[in-house]
Parts: structure tokens; sequence; C-alpha cells
């Protein structure tokens, strides 16, 4: 039976002198809200509240922690104010403005611009339903990373890592701005201790070494990220996780399939961000924004008759070494085969 999660505030909560309208989402790390502040401008609130380490029935204003829960949650708790300290400090179009941050009610308040529009990841599926040979244009894809890197750069500068770039987490709004909202620094400090459950992050978009307790992450984990959306804005799918993609990497041979659909350099663009060795990524987002600007020296590359042949072969084997396990498995389950 799934945990129930922590009972959101009710619309008309005062915090921090704003007026809660209504609850716009919520995760494992948190819950955001529509909110109102004195002047009457619309702002969006993010409040701490994780899910696995603290409970709130409907109606209440302050979330029950267990004790041996206790230091954990307080741990996550200064790592979300200092985040928020943070971001309050970076001045981008293209990453979420922090207001204010306050605490309250046992918790952390985390204020931020209201925006309006919509996710890349709903852009994906929306293009991606569309079943055309592009699920976006490449000039759209470099544009868009574009904005994103710049932003992402700056948050590098003042010493920060964004730690969950997904499409999801980046907004598209309604006057075609990309902005990277929801920073993930609370969900690493809490990931770091004890036993609690290490990696509570999206599959596809996560580096290997986010998946490892003892290695470090850089400025090259989010370039990982970087990568993995590029790709998805190309395939309209994430790719593979990290720990399968150890066992067989299959990257190469899906972005093979997008040769001659998007460019040699943008395909070799997104091998280089994703490649599994943190240090064979590009180790800063400067020297991606240099690569990614090569907007002169694009060459596309067609397959032949006999590569076309060949991808298909490859990808006929692989769906038949797919159906074969699966036989097996249901062999040694079902104590084997009837035969005819």
């Amino acid at each position: 039976m799934s945990k129930i999660k922590p009972a959101p505030l009710p619309p008309d909560t005062m915090i921090g002198g704003y007026r809660v309208v209504r609850r716009l989402s919520s995760g494992g790390f948190g819950v955001v809200y529509l909110a109102v502040d004195p002047e009457g401008q619309q702002v969006a609130i993010k409040e701490y509240l994780p899910s696995s380490l603290a409970t709130r029935a409907a109606g209440e204003l302050l979330p029950k922690v267990p004790p041996e829960k206790l230091s954990l949650y307080r741990l996550g708790l200064k790592s979300f104010f200092e985040e928020g300290r943070a971001l309050a400090q970076i001045s981008h179009a293209s990453v979420v403005s922090v207001l204010n941050f306050f605490r309250e009610n046992e918790t952390v308040y985390m204020v931020m611009n209201y925006l309006e529009g919509a996710t890349l990841q709903d852009f994906i599926i929306t293009a991606r339903d569309l079943k055309t040979q592009k699920v976006f244009r490449e000039s759209t894809i470099r544009s868009l990373f574009d904005e994103v890197l710049r932003g992402l750069r700056i948050v590098h500068q003042h010493k920060m890592l964004h730690l969950d770039i997904k499409p999801a987490n980046i907004f598209i709004t309604d006057d075609n701005k990309a902005v990277m909202i929801d920073f993930g620094a609370a969900r690493e400090v809490l990931s770091k201790e004890g036993n609690f459950i290490r990696p509570m992050y999206t599959p596809g978009f996560a580096a290997p070494e986010m998946y490892r307790r003892d290695s470090s992450m850089g400025p090259w984990t989010d370039i990982y990220a970087i990568g993995a959306c590029i790709y998805a804005c190309m395939q309209g799918y994430p790719p593979n996780e990290a720990p399968q993609r150890a066992e067989k990497d299959r990257l190469s041979l899906a972005l093979s399939k997008l040769r001659g659909v998007y460019s040699d350099n943008l395909i070799e663009v997104v091998e280089w961000c994703m490649a599994l060795d943190p240090l064979s990524r590009p180790q800063s987002v400067f020297a991606l924004q240099k690569e990614l600007s090569r907007e002169g020296e694009r060459q596309y590359t067609k397959l032949s008759v006999g590569e076309k042949m060949r991808l298909q072969l490859d990808t006929l084997v692989s769906d038949t070494k797919k159906n074969v396990q699966k036989v097996g498995e249901a062999t040694r389950l079902g104590g084997g085969a009837r035969q005819k």
C-alpha cells in the first residue's frame, strides 16, 4: 500500500503575508501553490514538505515528523533555505526568480514569480503525437538550449548545481522564454544521508554519478541532463537510464537513426554531453555553448541503403533477444514450457 502524501494547505490559508489560492503541483519534496501577495499580485510558493519524512492531515498547518527522521528533515530544511537564499541572488531571464523565502509552520517557503505557459515536456508530448519526421526543428532546439545554457552558466558561476534538469523542469512561458525551475539542492542533500533512497531523480536524465554515493558532481552532471533533454527533443522520448546504458549502451544506435534528419554536429553534441565517463563530457557550460553555436558547420550524413538495412537488422536482432529473454523468464516462472 502506497504512503499517503501530506495534505496541501487549504485555499485562503495565510502564510508570511501571502494568501494561498490553490495547489499547483506536488512532488516527493514539496508542494507548489498559486498565491497572492499583499499587493494582489500572483506568485508561486514552494513549501518544503518531503513526503518520505513528514505527514500532514487535511486542514492542519504543521507537518508531523517522526523522531527518527527529524535530523534528516532538518538537514533538508536547511539546504532548501540555503537554496532559496542562493537563487535570490541570481537575476537571469532563464532562471526562476526567487522573490522571498521565510520560515513558518516548522518548515520553509520559497516565493517565486508565477509563470504562465507550459513545460518543455508538454510541448514534446504534443509534438511527438503529431508523428512528423522531426519532433522539433533543429533551429528550435539550438535556440531553446542556447537560452537555457545562458541561465545555467550563471547558476554554475554562483557555485550551484541544478541537479534535476529535465523537460518537466524547463518552463516555456507564454512570451516564449525558457526558464529553469525546481532546483534539486535539498533533494541532493537528503539523498546523501542515512538510509534515504538514492537516487530520487528522473530516469534517463540523471547522470551515472548520481547513482553512486562516492562520486563527485559538478557542471558535467547538469551537462549530461542537458544532452538528455536535447535527445528527448529529437526523439520524442527520454534516453535509456544510465545504469541500463552501463550494461549495454544503445545511445549511438538510437542517434544514428536520426542521421540525415538532424545535423551530424547536433548528434555529436548529444553524444558528447551524455558520455558515461564524466571526464569525457564538456567540463563547462561555456565549452558546450561554443559547440552548440556552430551553426555554419552543419552537415547531414545521408544513410546508405546498406546502413539502413544494418540498422533495421540491429533493431530486429535486439527485439528478438528481448522476446527470447521474456519467453525464458516465463518458462522459468511457469516451470517449463508445454510442447505440442
